[in-house]
């Protein structure tokens, strides 16, 4: 656990430097979240991602998968379909279950985009025969370990850690393509009814780099309309932190639960149109609910993304005000078989994109006779 600490004193370190040319909201696909169940609570699960999806919102929550293999799915779609959101990930605890590993794999892409370099004749007639089509894709691919741990005395206090190996793949056709690999700390510690939570996200800063394979003909358009040639360019991921409070509102064993989530995603790549500010760092709280029935229906609703706007009407340009991102979502349990709605958006209220989210989530146990040989016995 030193390591993980002297990893996070780094990230603060790292942050204290200046980078006034560096861009705001790098790869910030990586952040919209995964599972309707997340996205649902409006991503306010630092403290109790409890899943196969905690690997994107912290990887320590793996911990608490119980069954022998979870698998996850979902699939999204935004811009009235245009692009398409899919993640795939799959957990595999250890025979004791103190540790986990994973593998997730997220594809946000829009595809068919027409291509229509070639579509204009040297005489001004376009040729459709040679209007093509390609895709636009951003993904992420997570190798993950998670593993409990006892920092305290009191047994009441159960804690776990775990670290995420990111590769990040975006590419633009045949034309342009970029690589990243980055890496992820997360801690959990819950407590009777209390949960916290802290996922640190590229803790060692994260570049992506992109090259460019344009051809011979596309450089000499690009150069007759009067474009740039690019030739190589890189996108830095600073630290981002997204620490989370929460609790179960009813005594265990209850056929009703209601638990509440406070996160704040703390981003240190510049001043961005958050509620709070100082200096390059910035403040975006989110929060969330989730409330069930026999761990069998589910209910969850959760506000973030706020931000501060001008008002237009304003002719002084002096007044701002507060808007947020609002979602919705269910749930239902099966046996072994989880499956999740969520009603949300990738804007605020005030300009909406609302779109519908479906996840599924399987619990695996393979049954095995218990003898003394496939007892874990702990001491």
């Amino acid at each position: 656990m030193k390591t993980f600490y002297l990893l996070i004193l780094m990230c603060l370190m790292i942050t204290s430097t200046s980078r006034a040319q560096n861009r705001v909201y790098v790869n910030e696909y990586l952040n919209i979240g995964v599972g309707a169940k997340g996205l649902g609570m409006a991503g306010a699960q630092s403290a109790v991602s409890n899943d196969v999806t905690a690997a994107y919102y912290n990887v320590a929550g793996l911990t608490q998968i119980q069954s022998e293999l979870e698998l996850g799915l979902m699939h999204a779609e935004y811009f009235s379909g245009n692009a398409k959101y899919d993640y795939a990930g799959v957990a595999v605890p250890t025979r004791n279950k103190k540790s986990v590993f994973a593998l997730s794999f997220t594809r946000f892409a829009t595809d068919n985009i027409p291509y229509t370099l070639d579509i204009v004749e040297p005489d001004g007639n376009i040729d459709y025969s040679k209007l093509k089509s390609i895709s636009a894709g951003d993904y992420s691919f997570l190798l993950s370990f998670a593993q409990k741990v006892k920092l305290f005395k009191n047994p009441e206090f159960k804690t776990s850690y775990g670290l995420n190996a990111k590769v990040i793949y975006r590419n633009i056709g045949s034309m342009a393509n970029a690589w990243g690999v980055g890496v992820d700390a997360g801690i959990q510690t819950r407590y009777k009814q209390w949960m916290f939570g802290i996922m640190a996200k590229d803790i060692t800063t994260t570049y992506t780099n992109w090259a460019f394979n344009l051809t011979e003909h596309e450089k000499e358009v690009f150069g007759a309309t009067g474009n740039k040639i690019p030739v190589h360019s890189y996108e830095i991921m600073y630290p981002r932190f997204n620490v989370g409070l929460a609790k179960n509102l009813i005594q265990p064993g209850k056929k009703i639960q209601v638990l509440l989530a406070l996160d704040g995603d703390l981003t240190t790549d510049g001043r961005r149109g958050t509620p709070v500010k100082i200096g390059n760092v910035s403040l975006d709280p989110h929060m969330g609910f989730e409330a069930s029935y026999k761990n069998t229906i589910y209910l969850r609703g959760g506000v973030g993304n706020f931000q501060k706007v001008k008002d237009d009407t304003d002719t002084t340009n002096t007044n701002s005000y507060t808007i947020f991102q609002p979602s919705v979502g269910v749930g239902l349990r099966l046996k072994s078989i989880l499956l999740d709605y969520a009603y949300t958006s990738l804007q605020t209220q005030s300009n909406p994109l609302l779109t519908h989210v479906i996840s599924l989530r399987l619990d695996m146990n393979f049954a095995k006779k218990q003898t003394p040989e496939n007892l874990d016995i702990e001491e």
